[in-house]
């Protein structure tokens, strides 16, 4: 038992809920939004992996030797393809639906996220196969207490922590997020407030896109290998952390996606089918014993 809580368990555990929680805050932001489980999210994680893969070589080839830059272009590059793909789902595949039975929008979203592995499978210049992902920031590792602590661990954590932070002030002090806080409680009264509900709606998706897309560079530095379906596992999990922390509520989220992120570890240690397992045993027991979640709130709202 101690070889599993050990302290290496617990900075993996911490990794992989930073890529979570980057994943998990776009789940929780469209819902809170405009009530849509947004199941393609896990795409847009996909998309962000091969948008860095290809932005890499791309800026590697001309800015050779300046590391920094490079991997700030490339995680630009990720957020802005990912954020593109998700502005385009909703003004083709969810704008049409908006005012339709919840469970059209549902399909819908699951229709988009195998069309998005279907087409990038079959893309030439990707196709199904694996491919390793370039090592963008050269590795490194120390030792502390015990636990191997790579510089991957800190780029992970330090990048979600300020994406985190920084939706978090988006949301609470500026104006644009004032009125994403409007729309969220009462559409019809941000309308007559003169608040553009469709453009507050497209940034919605567009940031959640752009996480995601943050995400997948993250995953893709860790664990070097892509591939079209590579965002199927971790969106679900991701959703899952979404409602352990409360679907539609920010710091929900996140607190989910830790806990989901130290418990898959822990697991994992103990046996590796347990761990990837654990996720949706969790997310039986919330539904059974705290159906909103750790800090949601009770809504009247149906999908």
């Amino acid at each position: 038992m101690g070889s599993i809580f050990n302290a290496q368990q617990i900075v993996n555990g911490l990794q992989v809920g930073s890529i979570y929680a980057l994943i998990a805050l776009g789940y929780t932001m469209v819902y809170g939004i405009v009530r849509l489980i947004n199941f393609a999210h896990g795409d847009f994680y996909m998309i962000g992996a091969y948008a860095a893969y290809g932005a890499f070589y791309l800026f590697n080839a001309s800015l050779g030797g300046k590391t920094g830059i490079v991997a700030f272009l490339v995680l630009a590059a990720s957020m802005a393809a990912s954020g593109a793909v998700a502005l385009l789902a909703n003004k083709l595949a969810y704008k049409p639906l908006r005012y339709k039975p919840k469970l059209s929008s549902l399909i819908t979203a699951i229709g988009v996220s195998m069309f998005l592995e279907y087409f990038f499978s079959a893309l030439p210049v990707i196709g199904p196969s694996y491919r390793s992902f370039p090592e963008i920031i050269p590795r490194t590792d120390i030792t502390v207490g015990g636990a191997i602590i790579s510089n991957y661990v800190v780029i992970d954590i330090a990048v979600a922590a300020i994406l985190m932070v920084s939706l978090t002030l988006l949301v609470r002090k500026s104006s644009l997020g004032k009125a994403m806080r409007a729309v969220s409680q009462d559409k019809d009264a941000a309308r007559l407030m003169g608040i553009n509900v469709e453009k507050i709606i497209s940034f919605t998706f567009l940031i959640g896109g752009a996480f995601a897309g943050a995400a997948g560079l993250l995953a893709g530095m860790t664990y070097p290998r892509i591939f079209p379906y590579m965002g199927i596992q971790p969106g679900l999990k991701a959703f899952i952390a979404a409602v352990l922390g409360g679907i539609g509520n920010i710091p929900g989220a996140v607190l989910g996606a830790y806990i989901m992120g130290l418990a898959e570890t822990f697991a994992s240690a103990y046996n590796s089918l347990i761990g990837e397992g654990i996720s949706f045993a969790i997310l039986i027991l919330v539904l059974l014993i705290r159906p909103t979640g750790l800090l949601g709130e009770k809504t009247a709202d149906k999908i």
